[in-house]
């Protein structure tokens, strides 16, 4: 029998207390949490999570662990020559991890009013951070971030079926049922259920239990490809991602009149086409809905580009119109960035879309995103994009090769004209072609390689003033050659 809700939720909100000893007892692949971007909740829609929402959001699969160790000789040399500030944490960064343990301390306190309330002002307001996240979004991600993490640790828990053992306490910390379920699988997003049915007209909780079973439908997709030689187990864990799919689906299907007027529940019915299938028509009008409420938000655009391929919802060709419509509806914010966006993410997972690319509109729009945003955080996400992400895909097809090739090259006017600082994290991620679904094992090693890696690219960029023996100077005011 179902323990009280009230019982559920405070469990609940102690396990993250107990990860350490979990962790240290018996957790495999644990460690920080993947951050981003993109995500978003980047997030991380359709073999990826979708980057309109935050990085940290959803519980995206993870895949094989990310390389994290470069020569250290080879990256002291660079560092010595390469005069660069390191961008570490910021303003926003804090801003947004101030929003999600908001959300999640309203959640475990069960001030669930309030934080409806929350997330309702921030919706209507159109509240975003300096780098374009919804505080909505990241409001109603910390609210279910212990039922999210509790349902990823145990599914990553290689011995989960016999009982992790705890060498603190000396006991067994994971519960069995009679079936041989792990209770932490269900009674998380059952206590949120609960709460839905105490507040059955708060269209924000709903979503937020919607939202739930999303990105523990991710969760089970993750296991399942990380099951794939045990066909039946994969089956299995399948079968439960669509069972969370389709309940967000339900969830959600009553509140599509009132997603018209919020970008919040505009996202939440969008995120619902990474687990069904659709018709190309309903999806594109959906995203673009979503995109005309918060058009200088590209986090949208860059799922609409993933959710038109034709491994997701869409074709090549639905691919290219929806990236010149999304131009034209969001001109006159990023003139022609929309195009840029909408192909960003999809050129990265597809090498037709990259053979199919306008290259010259493409590059158009980097130069008017930068336009729009020259912030340092947007300068050091396209030239990544362009030195690491897009080359790493050579060698699949001729024609997407040429096209890679061509659009590389702007790494070159990005680096030396607008870059002042690097954001390692987000070369960390081009390095994964921003899959949000790579498992970081540890941050600060993730962070290093991205360093490592962007300073490899920068080396390769100045490589002529450098072997002529100078260093070189990065600044606002631009880059100085500075005599060995």
């Amino acid at each position: 029998m179902l323990r009280p809700h009230s019982q559920m939720w405070t469990h609940l909100s102690r396990l993250q207390k107990e990860f350490p000893a979990w962790i240290s007892a018996g957790f495999s692949g644990t460690g920080p949490r993947r951050q981003t971007k993109q995500g978003g909740p980047q997030t991380l829609a359709c073999e990826q999570q979708p980057p309109y929402a935050t990085p940290q959001l959803t519980a995206e699969h993870p895949k094989a662990a990310v390389p994290q160790q470069e020569g250290t000789d080879e990256v002291e040399s660079f560092a010595e020559k390469l005069l660069i500030p390191i961008h570490d944490e910021d303003l926003d960064s804090q801003n947004r991890q101030s929003l999600q343990d908001k959300g999640q301390f309203l959640a475990r306190q069960e001030r669930w009013p309030e934080l409806s309330q929350l997330i309702q002002a921030a919706d209507q307001a159109h509240s975003r951070t300096t780098s374009d996240q919804p505080e909505a979004d990241l409001l109603a991600y910390g609210a279910r971030s212990d039922v999210v993490n509790a349902v990823e640790h145990a599914l990553q828990d290689r011995s989960h079926r016999s009982g992790a053992f705890n060498k603190v306490s000396g006991t067994k910390t994971t519960r069995r049922r009679k079936t041989g379920e792990n209770p932490i699988l269900i009674d998380g997003v059952m206590a949120l259920e609960s709460l839905r049915r105490d507040h059955p007209k708060d269209i924000y909780l709903t979503a937020i239990v919607a939202l739930a079973h999303i990105d523990i439908a991710w969760i089970w997709r993750g296991a399942a490809s990380d099951s794939a030689a045990n066909q039946t187990r994969q089956d299995s864990q399948l079968r439960r991602a669509t069972a969370h799919f389709e309940r967000a689906a339900a969830l959600l299907a009553p509140l599509k009149n009132q997603s018209r007027d919020s970008a919040f529940l505009s996202a939440a019915q969008c995120a619902l086409f990474a687990g069904q299938n659709a018709d190309t028509v309903d999806v594109a009008d959906a995203y673009g809905a979503l995109i005309d409420q918060a058009p200088e938000n590209p986090r949208p655009m860059r799922a609409l580009g993933a959710q038109m391929l034709p491994r997701a919802n869409g074709s090549y060709a639905a691919l290219e119109l929806e990236a010149r419509r999304t131009a034209a509806r969001t001109q006159q914010h990023w003139g022609a960035g929309g195009y840029t966006w909408v192909y960003f993410d999809a050129m990265a997972i597809d090498a037709q879309a990259c053979a199919r690319v306008d290259p010259q509109f493409f590059l158009d729009g980097l130069q008017d995103i930068l336009c729009a945003d020259p912030s340092q955080e947007m300068t050091n996400l396209l030239a990544a994009y362009c030195a690491i992400t897009l080359p790493n895909g050579l060698g699949s097809n001729p024609a997407a090769d040429s096209n890679r090739l061509e659009i590389s090259k702007a790494a070159n006017w990005l680096v030396r004209s607008h870059l002042h600082e690097l954001h390692p994290l987000i070369w960390a991620h081009a390095c994964e072609g921003f899959d949000n679904n790579a498992r970081v094992t540890s941050l600060r090693r993730f962070a290093a390689h991205g360093q490592a890696k962007a300073l490899q690219c920068i080396a390769g960029i100045f490589c002529d003033e450098l072997d002529s023996g100078h260093k070189i100077a990065f600044s606002p005011d631009g880059v100085d050659l500075i005599p060995a």
